[in-house]
């Protein structure tokens, strides 16, 4: 997994560039602002990028929403100190990959890093509890799913897959409950991601909330 940082803070990017490569991962590069970091990304194609939000000239929901758009395959983590349910929400919406708070421990946070490799969101089961609060109670305007972002289209087992996901299981959690493989499921998965034009699996949370497959108190 290659890395790229950007964090306008020396001192803790450094110290978490020293102890990304004591574990084992390549750090490409780091930035100081949102605009080095998607001059970064496209110079250095890193796999992920952990990206702070309140950052000079460019900050990282304005960043992200720039390199998804030039570069969507980069994966994109929130590493901050807000715990604002707005900056949470925005970056979900701008296709980030996760959402992580800097007090997190580092066993955690290796441990949710590894899942993204693998297609996992990067995100608690708190803040994915919040998530489904907020979604699962639309606007009136978002109450009738898009074009192209009907439930009705999956197959059961999508639909299955979906539910579950929106629960906030894991892929291999899912893969024991439904007696398939993690393999198996991450293929339902990238066919519903691509069934509803989502990006990330903090998305297909969402999703699971406003169209009702799952509500705030199934967490």
């Amino acid at each position: 997994m290659k890395v790229l940082l950007a964090d306008d803070h020396t001192l803790f990017k450094e110290g978490l560039r020293n102890l990304l490569i004591a574990h084992g991962i390549e750090v490409v590069g780091t930035a100081n602002d949102g605009l080095e970091a998607l001059e970064q990304a496209r110079a250095l194609g890193p796999d992920v990028i952990l990206m702070d939000i309140q950052m000079p000239r460019c900050d990282g929901l304005k960043a992200t929403r720039l390199i998804k758009t030039a570069l969507p395959d980069v994966k994109i983590i929130m590493l901050t100190t807000s715990a604002n349910d707005e900056d949470l929400f925005e970056a979900i919406k701008s296709g980030a990959s996760g959402y992580l708070l800097k007090s997190l421990d580092a066993e955690k946070f290796f441990e949710l890093l590894a899942g993204v490799a693998q297609g996992e969101a990067a995100i608690s089961p708190d803040l994915a509890a919040r998530i489904l609060h907020e979604f699962a109670h639309p606007t009136p305007a978002a109450e009738k799913p898009a074009a192209g972002d009907d439930p009705d289209q999956l197959t059961g087992r999508q639909a299955e897959v979906l539910q579950l996901v929106g629960q906030g299981l894991t892929y291999k959690e899912i893969a024991v409950k439904l007696f398939i493989t993690e393999r198996t499921v991450k293929y339902h998965m990238s066919e519903i991601l691509q069934k509803l034009h989502l990006q990330n699996k903090s998305q297909v949370i969402a999703y699971a909330a406003r169209t009702g497959l799952i509500t705030a108190k199934d967490e």
